[in-house]
């Protein structure tokens, strides 16, 4: 008798779709997170100034960011823990990207505004 699980094509086709739902989730929290620092950056400025980093990089961060989040989390659930701490460290990665790059500021005029703000 074999030992090995066997998975079903139809289990295998279910936890496919669930994981592309929490993708699909986490990436919707990316951009939810996203929003209130793309407003300020690219409207929210001082005589049209304006910061696209918060769009070139500051978006794609984000999204692929909560995306690769959420798969962590479906995967400390699965019971994979390896994969689960791998995607745990390449959020820590984008986590750091994102902070030494500092994509997620505002434009300039609106953090030296000067004292009559």
């Amino acid at each position: 008798m074999d030992t090995e699980q066997t998975t079903t094509p139809r289990r295998e086709a279910a936890l496919g779709a669930v994981g592309f739902l929490t993708a699909s989730a986490g990436a919707l929290a990316g951009l939810a997170l996203w929003l209130p620092y793309g407003r300020r950056g690219l409207f929210g400025a001082f005589e049209g100034e304006r910061n696209t980093d918060v769009l070139l990089l500051g978006l794609p961060v984000l999204l692929v960011g909560g995306t690769v989040a959420a798969l962590a989390a479906f995967a400390a659930v699965r019971g994979r823990w390896g994969t689960a701490l791998g995607l745990a460290a390449a959020v820590a990665g984008l986590a750091a990207v994102g902070y030494g790059l500092d994509i997620l500021a505002g434009p300039q005029a609106a953090s030296d505004c000067g004292s009559p703000c």
